[in-house]
């Protein structure tokens, strides 16, 4: 058999939406793996969070696409396996895409509890220009202790921790992700 090469990668393209944001981009013939990823019945603080993706120039990026996935109330992240019934309505996983107009995401779901550290969500981010996705994690602004010694936060340099901080404001949380300039989000190589 003949050596193959390796299919170079490609960006985001102009179908995200229609493949991984169906409710997006107008679709109801898919299973939605949306913007609310605990229902009225989950277990634990119903938050929303919200904010921009801004590109280099400061642009808000409306063709991007975010993934979260994150652990419930009591720190246990979702279990196709579990049958208890503890986890009413969360799917620990959803996505949400930014407003196309004005570049504005959110999404609803619980407060997570903490798992290996201080309660935090996981982000995937794609958009045009991005090879690979970019992991992120947002952490919450009123929890100082749990964040205190949090062994990811401690690995980063003090400057760029509050990077990585949503700040709450009522039953929400602002978290805006810069991809690259001035206050670039800190994104993990996984």
């Amino acid at each position: 058999m003949a050596d193959l090469k390796e299919t170079p990668s490609q960006t985001a393209g102009p179908y995200v939406h229609i493949g991984l944001a169906t409710e997006a981009a107008g679709f109801s013939a898919f299973a939605p793996y949306g913007a609310n990823i605990a229902g009225p019945d989950a277990a634990g603080e119903q938050i929303r969070v919200e904010g921009v993706i801004l590109d280099g120039e400061g642009a808000p990026m409306t063709d991007a696409l975010l993934e979260i996935w994150q652990a419930d109330a009591q720190g246990r992240y979702s279990d196709t396996q579990d049958d208890t019934g503890n986890n009413t309505g969360f799917t620990g996983f959803g996505r949400a895409v930014p407003d196309f107009e004005t570049g504005q995401f959110a999404f609803d779901t619980i407060k997570p509890g903490a798992t290996d550290g201080a309660p935090c969500l996981h982000l995937w981010l794609v958009a045009r220009g991005i090879n690979l996705g970019l992991h992120t994690r947002m952490y919450f602004d009123d929890e100082p202790d749990a964040n205190a010694t949090d062994p990811v936060l401690n690995a980063l340099d003090p400057a760029r921790r509050p990077t990585l901080i949503a700040t709450r404001n009522g039953n929400a949380y602002r978290f805006d992700i810069r991809v690259q300039g001035d206050n670039e989000t800190v994104f993990f190589d996984v």
